[in-house]
């Protein structure tokens, strides 16, 4: 299977275009579209040498024929190498090496590439160090996950593991403290201390975490719920959760 793919989206192309330009082979813009934006992402690929064309709509759109998502591709498309997953070996040593205290989302069973993308966003923003998921019953990084991720797909170190139950036990070998989030659990996020080594477990929407990753965490927490819904979106309480970890870690540091 080939690593390349087409990714879409004026923000998708510009971070491929200033993070990493040597993975894009090729840009293609559409036809009567030369706004600032357009202007710019062309710049960049002449400073980069990047081969791209002018080319009808049509061709544009008919490259997604078979993407079961509406694509909404802004007018500009590039082929480029797809960020690929660390492996479990690959995040033990990340963690190993870290001088900063580890904060990791773990997503168990998330298989929308928008909740994917938008999880990775949210974990970018908030600082963490690894998103951590398991290789099967997961969303691939993909062109749809590189959209939504705004440039996080690409920067965020992304982990897809063999065995998830394994993996959290050797996180907990080195130290880290595992967090599962569960409508039962008699705690909310907000009654734990984050600011110690954390990874937070994120299940998948309905089903929640599998027995066995739930067996594993050390803790079971939960978001405060006031309202008539049972549960937010996995990417929404990933963002809740993380920023709940920066929080305490900013209070932490002011003494």
């Amino acid at each position: 299977m080939s690593d390349l793919e087409w990714i879409f989206g004026i923000h998708a192309v510009e971070n491929a275009l200033t993070q990493q330009p040597e993975r894009v082979k090729e840009v293609r813009f559409q036809e009567g579209r030369d706004d600032k934006k357009n202007q710019r992402l062309v710049q960049l690929c002449k400073t980069s040498k990047v081969n791209y064309s002018v080319v009808p709509r049509k061709e544009l759109d008919q490259l997604f024929t078979k993407n079961k998502d509406r694509v909404v591709h802004q007018g500009v498309v590039a082929y480029t190498t797809m960020t690929k997953a660390g492996n479990e070996a690959d995040l033990h040593t990340l963690v190993a090496g870290l001088d900063e205290t580890p904060l990791i989302i773990i997503l168990d069973g998330v298989t929308d590439p928008h909740n994917l993308g938008a999880c990775l966003r949210s974990a970018d923003a908030a600082g963490a160090h690894a998103v951590v998921m398991p290789k099967d019953n997961s969303a691939p990084l993909n062109a749809t996950v590189s959209k939504v991720a705004c440039g996080a797909a690409e920067s965020m170190p992304v982990y897809a593991v063999t065995n998830l139950a394994r993996t959290m036990k050797k996180l907990q070998d080195q130290g880290v403290w595992i967090f599962g989030t569960a409508g039962e659990a008699t705690q909310t996020i907000y009654e734990q201390d984050l600011s110690i080594p954390t990874a937070i477990v994120m299940g998948a929407e309905g089903d929640g975490m599998r027995r066995l990753t739930r067996e594993q965490c050390d803790y079971l927490v939960k978001l405060p719920m006031a309202g008539v819904v049972s549960s937010l979106n996995v990417s929404v309480a990933t963002g809740i959760c993380l920023f709940e970890a920066v929080r305490q870690r900013a209070v932490k540091a002011k003494g």
